[in-house]
């Protein structure tokens, strides 16, 4: 157990981040003595940070939102797990074996993804769609894979930034088209689940394309942008018909699994249900 230690979620910007409500309420349940906190980090700040920290031992570990989950690969010693093959980490564990130090790093944000969709129903999801192609897309694409998916489409901007997707659909051997967002309006109508890990209001224009669409209905929609909420995308999705997972259940998710990293306690469902209290989640029905 840590007792006495720290841990914080870094991004830029931050100020907007639930993960301290949802990791204070956590480790007050649970009688664990960690500091949480958000800290305002940008990727070219990142290395001096990350040095500061040598040699403070109070640290027991970091939560790693954008625009850094593809920057601290580069700070850690060791990465585990899903990570390791997708080359984007959102967790980092401060593991202490005598004077000495390792920083290993994780990624949450492919169960944080697979919890929330199965939460909402989803059994299985032959054919995924993606919108965006940054970090959080390559776990998107991880998590579809454990979903049951054989083929995704990933639509993007520019692409030449669907980089981290694609390294993602190789490593766990998924069919991946990278397709135009001109053309994503009329091809996720009709699919049964769609990520979309765009940042705030980055989809209100696709969003607009959809509301002109004829109502389809059925598929479900993860939106993993959370502030504000509903976003535009997901009022026109449920409009339709679709079913809408908030971002928020992404996040309570993963930070579950970071926060069993964290302080070494197991989370159980009175722990998931002061986390949905911290963020106004309605509590879990298992």
């Amino acid at each position: 157990m840590c007792v006495s230690r720290r841990a914080a979620v870094l991004g830029h910007p931050i100020s907007h981040s639930k993960s301290p409500a949802l990791h204070s309420a956590a480790y007050a349940t649970l009688g664990v003595d960690i500091e949480y906190s958000a800290i305002d980090v940008t990727v070219e700040r990142l290395p001096g940070f990350m040095e500061s920290l040598r040699g403070d031992d109070t640290w027991c570990g970091l939560s790693v939102t954008m625009p850094l989950k593809s920057a601290m690969i580069s700070q850690v010693d060791e990465v585990r797990g899903a990570g390791a093959h997708l080359g984007v980490i959102n967790t980092v564990v401060f593991e202490r074996d005598g004077a000495q130090v390792r920083r290993v790093g994780y990624n949450t944000d492919v169960a944080g993804i697979v919890e929330a969709v199965r939460y909402a129903g989803v059994v299985a999801a032959p054919h995924a769609a993606i919108l965006g192609g940054g970090g959080t897309s390559a776990a998107a694409v991880a998590a579809v894979k454990e979903l049951g998916a054989r083929h995704v489409d990933v639509f993007v901007r520019d692409a030449g930034r669907a980089g981290d997707a694609q390294a993602a659909a190789a490593a766990v051997g998924l069919s991946l088209a990278v397709r135009p967002l001109t053309e994503a309006a009329s091809a996720v109508a009709g699919m049964n689940l769609v990520i979309s890990t765009f940042p705030p209001r980055a989809a209100d224009p696709l969003a607009e394309e959809l509301a002109a669409l004829p109502r389809t209905g059925g598929g479900v929609l993860l939106d993993v942008a959370y502030d504000p909420w509903p976003s535009r995308l997901a009022e026109v999705w449920q409009g339709h018909g679709g079913a809408v997972v908030p971002g928020l259940e992404m996040l309570m998710y993963q930070a579950a699994e970071q926060i069993r990293r964290f302080s070494g306690c197991d989370v159980d469902a009175a722990v998931i249900d002061v986390m949905c209290d911290s963020v106004g989640l309605p509590r879990r029905v298992f």
